[in-house]
């Protein structure tokens, strides 16, 4: 059987990296697996016999340079994408090949967009930041829900996980971005990001069942609000996460995930309610599956095969809801998530949610 495109992944001995190799694997491309450190690299490697194997540190140019050569795409795994993603993106635009990450750093996404943007669309390239669970999967459940709406008046999208055993990764990019507010909280409110230092509210959120209602920590803010206001006309965004997986996330002595299943999953389950709104009218995705980490590797393998397909609507740096068809992007996914689309009239305001 003849291999498909190469698609360098950075950071590919890491917890969701791992993921995203198999996701290739099975899908018929070849990973090339690259990263700064070469110990685990080599550790993956054993695991993974036959694939190439090249050590990079991320703040060596032409070490990276070499870690892209015949690379048809690059994913980037290794966070903290405060200290990544630059020098990466900066290498794909040298070897003129797509970039995709899984970040869910807010600043870091925001740089990404900032800085660029334009390099990417004069190069006529694709970048695709935070084409994770959190940011991409979100933007692609509000865009899909919206359907035909161009702008909304308000964007909720509320996650019911189960619990939340996080990565060393996990943990270290939180620590990142607490540095760079200073220890201050971020909300998306009024068409900007605004940082404040109380505590965020604690309501109660009507899932759809099995859930129902539960408590949840409102501005629990995720990468969703830079991915969906960077292409969709909405002044408030906002996003809750249950208590416990907060709670859980919080507390320093909760367990990395341990696998359950052959493909490595963890038992943590997931609802993701979105809510989207625009005058009396409300629109809504429900998406449900299992592993907030493992369902991170079919979203980024699928932003990079159709990329590499042509299957796009804009070039630059660009978040999923608008680079790609996101009700039909969904659809692809159906082996790994169900996702229901539902519209209604409706008289609820932010504030009765």
């Amino acid at each position: 059987m003849e291999s498909g495109p190469t698609v360098a992944v950075y950071g590919a001995y890491g917890h969701t990296g791992r993921f995203v190799v198999a996701e290739l694997l099975e899908r018929g491309f070849t990973p090339l697996l690259a990263g700064r450190d070469p110990g685990k690299l080599k550790q993956l490697a054993a695991d993974r016999p036959g694939l190439d194997v090249r050590p990079a540190p991320v703040d060596d140019p032409a070490a990276l340079d070499r870690a892209l050569a015949g690379a048809a795409a690059v994913i980037n795994c290794a966070g903290p994408f405060a200290t990544t993603a630059a020098p990466v993106i900066e290498a794909a635009l040298r070897a003129g090949i797509p970039y995709v990450d899984v970040a869910a750093e807010v600043e870091a996404n925001m740089d990404t967009f900032a800085l660029f943007t334009d390099r990417a669309r004069a190069a006529g390239t694709v970048i695709v930041p935070a084409m994770a669970f959190f940011g991409g999967f979100g933007d692609l459940l509000a865009t899909a829900a919206m359907g035909d709406w161009t702008a909304a008046d308000e964007a909720h999208i509320a996650y019911g996980l189960s619990g939340w055993h996080p990565t060393d990764g996990t943990r270290l990019a939180g620590q990142v971005s607490r540095t760079r507010r200073g220890g201050e909280r971020v909300r998306y409110t009024k068409g900007r990001l605004e940082y404040r230092t109380d505590a965020p509210p604690t309501l109660d959120w009507p899932f759809p069942e099995p859930l129902g209602s539960r408590a949840v920590v409102g501005e629990f803010t995720m990468a969703d609000v830079v991915t969906i206001p960077s292409h969709v006309d909405v002044p408030e965004v906002c996003t809750y996460m249950t208590v416990e997986a907060a709670k859980e996330l919080a507390a320093p002595d909760t367990p990395a995930p341990a696998a359950v299943d052959a493909r490595g999953r963890s038992a943590q389950t997931f609802l993701v309610d979105v809510v989207v709104r625009s005058g009396g009218a409300e629109r809504r995705a429900v998406a449900r599956g299992q592993d907030i980490y493992a369902v991170t590797a079919p979203l980024a393998v699928e932003a990079v095969h159709r990329v590499l397909t042509g299957r796009t609507r804009t070039v630059g740096a660009a978040s999923a809801g608008a680079v790609f068809d996101a009700a039909d992007f969904l659809r692809a996914l159906s082996a790994h998530v169900t996702v229901e689309l539902s519209a209604a009239e409706t008289g609820h305001t932010a504030a009765g949610r």
